[in-house]
């Protein structure tokens, strides 16, 4: 109570300064001990210009809501996302294969694998037969700089070329410039609708790896790890986490043809 709602009430008769007393306390606002916390909201590092990632990320959304917390997206090149997120500087990452703890130790991993990527070769007016990496070692491949599973999966092969983004890896293939290109399944297929390449180029089966991608959070957040895998693990079980990756898949591909 401030000094002249205080004053006005000492100086007032009995009954009137009970009333005053009830209406001041109506009036002002809780203290700060009374007022409900605010709800903190989640920054997470999202790759930009990674269709999977923003798969992802949907999926995020599905999950924290069931736990009542708000989330953002900050969308970041791959290697300052990792600076960002292994600094504490955002709150963590989408998502990141497994093998990310090992380097950042700060970055805790959710121990259930929300989404997935699937390398894979695709081609132009060619009939490989797909089984495993080794099976594309003969043929001119080109790759995106950066994406780790390429490189990885390429490693020692001759006939490779890197190239900085997955537009330009695609009309490569589609001006007969390479054999095979490498990238995710889906965020390839996605991008060919785009630019208007699905006729003429096409993902063979099956992938070449099917990789698990899990959700890392910063260690302050450690307590809420073992939250976020209960909901995970809840949503895979029951079928609704690759349902919604259905729908949100699906969803990208009928708007990547308006």
């Amino acid at each position: 109570m401030d000094s002249i709602a205080t004053s006005a009430v000492v100086g007032a008769s009995p009954a009137r300064r009970w009333l005053l007393t009830c209406l001041i306390g109506f009036a002002l606002p809780p203290s700060r001990a009374d007022a409900a916390p605010a709800q903190a909201v989640l920054r997470l590092a999202r790759l930009e210009n990674i269709p999977d990632q923003y798969v992802g990320g949907e999926i995020l959304k599905a999950v924290y809501q069931r736990l009542d917390i708000a989330i953002e997206f900050v969308d970041l090149p791959a290697k300052r996302a990792l600076v960002e997120s292994s600094q504490g500087r955002v709150d963590g990452e989408v998502h990141r294969i497994l093998a990310v703890q090992s380097e950042f130790p700060s970055l805790l991993p959710v121990r259930a694998s929300i989404n997935y990527i699937e390398p894979s070769a695709f081609v132009k007016q060619r009939e490989l037969r797909i089984d495993g990496w080794s099976s594309i070692a003969p043929y001119s491949i080109g790759i995106v700089r950066g994406v780790g599973s390429s490189e990885r999966g390429t490693s020692g092969m001759s006939k490779v070329e890197a190239v900085a983004t997955m537009e330009q890896l695609m009309q490569m293939l589609a001006s007969g410039r390479i054999d095979v290109a490498v990238c995710d399944r889906f965020s390839g297929v996605l991008l060919n609708r785009k630019l208007r390449l699905d006729a003429v180029v096409r993902p063979l089966s099956p992938a070449l790896e099917h990789i698990p991608l899990y959700h890392f959070l910063h260690e302050r957040h450690r307590e809420l790890v073992p939250r976020v895998e209960k909901v995970v693990q809840e949503m895979e079980a029951g079928g609704e986490l690759e349902r919604l990756r259905r729908e949100i898949t699906l969803r990208m591909l009928r708007e990547a043809e308006r």
